[in-house]
């Protein structure tokens, strides 16, 4: 399809080189390969290197900047959902920018050469409400199939905008830019070159300076066609595959992928080609979001206005991995920050439409309507690197009769919301809640509920469902309820819970009380509180707070005035993110609407734990669901971690399949990250979170990895997952699953009466 011209670009300044147009460096100064290997290797994943990179590459400090933030400016408000400003970049027949809906996008997953099998894959998502959709293009032969896919999709009455997705092949985007709307290119590797991860150190400028030139040099005819043509780009760094040259002078972090991509940019504007977007990508949404942040800081910093393409790669399949997905692209949303996204499942693409449209539909909202409260000051939250904000935890005391330190886990906490119906199936309520079985007696394991809220208690003359409550109080599972409750009917050891202001109240006026049998009690914020409301938690005794924001206050700016507040006045409550659903709310809403507001603050480090209620959904959905924000948000693990990519042409086995043969004889590992990659396209860094990869390095055959090194090569993929389970063995990280016949021996043990 033969474009307009493009529209006249405005005037922007632009420079040559490493650093943006008339400002100061990204980074203050290149740090030595010697800080960067030991930050590689001393710790535990990706963000103890984005700490000691970040201080490394720092230049002026923690100081507040003029707008009351720690950090320079990274979207409009923080106490106030504002579309970030962009241009319109034109895509084909589609406009994406601010002053258009958010674009949705997904990428096929057939051997491009098929070109009916990939045309109908096309049909399929454009049927489904894709605007744009990508499709791999790995050679030359991909993209001689292109040209017939276009045409076919013409005459079928589809002009839908195709996406080439480029890696190491500059003359195949020079192809494929004659056919196709859009080009993305990785800048990790797009001259570089296939990844091999030798540690490359440059000892001057002049090394790093002669790199560029020659990036220069093999971009440049590729701008140059894609302006002629009014083609657009995508300029999609991704986490796990800089190039040796970034990662030697500023490490795997968002400044890195920050820089990397700016050098790509700086080339598009100096032929004055501005029709391009960023994307910045990882598969650990903290990294992602923070990479996305630093991006639009630079770009407020320089008076940049391209669009965001936001994507959590590599994010996984099911409720996972919708739930990382929500946790970064929800996060940034909520932020005004994006212009067009896409959900990367390890599913068939179609299926990635619902929860794009989903989270499109919430940011958009969140924008038009301003979500957000009064102005504040905003000093402590830190965008650069993640420093978590420690609650503290309940500590026993000498007349305790059963232990409160179960009340809360030091890695985050679930608290689950259960119904007076739930506890007339004692045993069905136990195991919803994660409970482990023996012989009839419910025990904790490693993802059961730490704490049950009650709206409503069994009155005493229910001896079942007291009976029920207190073995779970036994084990440490605890109950809370709202104070009144416990008022009218006492139950033992329970955890009183009185909203904040009452408490404030109760205390100006002579003392704070008890009901009768509550051992411990806890308060409710709903976000409107006033500063000396929230001061008075000082000196309180309350061992958590639940932050139960009013309806009709935005969740994420109230909370963050909140946790401001508490900051300001050394205040180390614990605070648990309580969000109510209406009944009738569908699994796959809550799942977003949890994961964009509440990881929009897990995401910063703000928050102890959280709980989820809904009338109509699931007890078990929802206990699992928490637990699936809390790993998603990097704080507690209760399940093995899978990195799997979404699949594509390049594709070497069928990634479903055999994502899911893995993850049933692995799943039972929590603390172990297992990467699962059909090619190795972006290099092992695409795994940087992963302890362990299984990737296809020819057809049939599997590499196995730890960390970022092959250690077995060529295996044949019917034995590749017992090779893959032997290799988590040698590293002492396999434990043995509990076998069905001892599970079903435990049930079928008599419940004490």
């Amino acid at each position: 399809m033969r474009l307009g011209q493009a529209p006249a670009a405005e005037s922007l300044c632009s420079t040559s080189g490493r650093f943006a147009c008339g400002s100061a460096p990204l980074a203050a100064a290149p740090f030595s390969a010697r800080q960067i290997r030991r930050a590689r290797k001393s710790t535990v994943g990706p963000q103890a290197v984005l700490q000691a990179t970040e201080q490394a590459t720092q230049g002026s400090g923690k100081k507040a900047s003029q707008n009351g933030l720690l950090h320079p400016q990274y979207c409009e408000s923080v106490y106030k959902s504002l579309r970030r400003p962009t241009r319109t970049i034109e895509v084909g027949n589609v406009k994406v920018g601010s002053q258009h809906p958010i674009a949705l996008q997904t990428m096929t997953t057939t051997d491009t050469r098929n070109v009916q099998a990939t045309v109908d894959q096309v049909k399929k998502c454009a049927d489904s409400g894709a605007n744009m959709v990508r499709i791999t293009v790995q050679g030359k032969q991909e993209a001689t199939a292109c040209y017939k896919i276009r045409e076919q999709l013409f005459k079928d009455g589809y002009d839908v905008p195709l996406v080439a997705d480029i890696h190491f092949q500059p003359v195949v985007a020079s192809m494929v830019a004659e056919c196709f709307e859009k080009i993305r290119v990785n800048p990790g590797n797009f001259v570089d070159g296939r990844k091999r991860f030798d540690e490359k150190v440059y000892d001057d400028d002049s090394q790093f300076k002669q790199e560029q030139e020659h990036i220069r040099e093999v971009f440049t005819p590729l701008v140059e066609k894609c302006k002629r043509l009014n083609r657009a780009m995508r300029i999609g760094t991704n986490h796990g595959s800089l190039s040796a040259r970034i990662l030697s002078y500023y490490g795997d972090t968002p400044r890195g992928m920050v820089e990397s991509a700016f050098e790509f940019a700086n080339i598009c504007r100096d032929v004055d080609y501005h029709n391009f977007l960023f994307s910045m990508k990882a598969s650990n949404p903290l990294v992602m979001v923070q990479a996305y942040r630093l991006l639009a800081e630079e770009m407020y910093s320089n008076g940049w206005d391209y669009p965001l393409h936001l994507g959590v790669t590599e994010a996984g399949e099911g409720e996972d991995g919708r739930l990382k997905s929500a946790i970064g692209i929800g996060s940034l949303l909520m932020d005004g920050l994006g212009d067009t996204i896409r959900v990367s499942l390890t599913e068939d693409p179609e299926f990635e439409l619902e929860p794009c449209r989903l989270l499109a539909s919430l940011g958009t909202q969140a924008a038009q309507e301003q979500w957000g409260v009064d102005p504040f000051d905003e000093k402590h939250r830190d965008t650069h690197s993640f420093a978590k904000r420690v609650g503290r935890l309940p500590e026993q005391q000498e007349n305790d009769d059963v232990d409160y330190r179960g009340l809360l886990h030091r890695d985050g906490s679930v608290v689950s919301a259960v119904t007076l119906q739930d506890l007339e199936a004692p045993e069905q309520m136990y195991w919803k809640l994660g409970a482990k079985m023996v012989v009839g007696m419910p025990f904790k394991d490693q993802a059961t509920s730490d704490t049950l809220y009650m709206p409503q208690i069994p009155p005493s003359s229910d001896k079942t469902g007291r009976r029920a409550l207190k073995r779970l109080q036994e084990v440490g599972v605890h109950v809370m309820a709202p104070a009144n409750v416990l008022a009218k009917d006492p139950l033992p050891q329970a955890v009183a819970v009185q909203p904040l202001r009452e408490v404030a109240t109760a205390s100006r006026n002579g003392g704070h009380s008890l009901p009768a049998g509550a051992g411990r009690f806890a308060v409710t914020i709903d976000g409107t509180e006033t500063e000396e409301e929230v001061a008075s938690l000082k000196k309180s005794d309350a061992v958590m707070a639940l932050l139960e924001i009013a309806p009709g206050v935005s969740r994420v700016h109230a909370s963050r005035r909140i946790f401001e507040l508490l900051q300001r006045h050394q205040i180390d409550i614990s605070v648990i993110h309580f969000r109510s659903f209406p009944e009738g709310t569908s699994g796959d809403d809550i799942i977003m609407q949890t994961g964009s507001e509440v990881g929009a603050l897990l995401v910063d480090g703000l928050g102890d734990g959280i709980a989820v209620s809904c009338p109509s959904q699931d007890l078990n959905f929802l206990r699992n669901m928490s637990f699936g924000v809390l790993q998603g948000s990097r704080m507690r693990n209760t399940k093995t971690e899978f990195v799997s990519c979404p699949s594509c042409g390049r594709t070497l086995f069928d990634l479903q399949e055999v994502t899911e043969s893995i993850r049933t004889r692995t799943g039972h590992l929590p603390g172990v990250s297992i990467a699962v990659m059909g090619c190795i396209v972006n290099g092992p860094g695409e795994m940087a979170d992963a302890d362990f990869g299984y990737v296809g390095g020819a057809p049939g055959k599997i590499d196995l990895y730890v960390g970022k090194e092959v250690v077995r090569r060529a295996i044949p993929m019917s034995g590749a997952t017992d090779e893959l389970i032997e290799l988590i063995k040698e590293h002492d990280r396999w434990v043995e699953p509990e076998t069905e016949e001892s599970e079903q021996e435990e049930q079928r043990q008599p419940v004490a009466a």
